[in-house]
């Protein structure tokens, strides 16, 4: 199975800062795709602050596949 959210677009500086949802075919922007984690939509992600930016992450489960990535 394909994990549920792949990683689209990285900026200059590494961070990760677009999104495809492969259930839905959904484009995100790493705001939609936070904004849509702190609404419920994703429940195996988590939003997290890197450098005063907030950053979707998935939940640990000790699966190194289903990482962000």
């Amino acid at each position: 199975m394909p994990k549920r959210v792949k990683v689209t677009r990285e900026t200059d500086s590494g961070r990760n800062a677009g999104f495809r949802d492969n259930f839905t075919g959904d484009e995100m922007t790493r705001a939609q795709f936070v904004r849509a984690i702190e609404n419920g939509e994703y429940p195996n992600y988590h939003v997290r602050d890197v450098n005063g930016v907030k950053t979707p992450a998935s939940n640990p489960d000790g699966t190194r596949n289903n990482n962000l990535g």
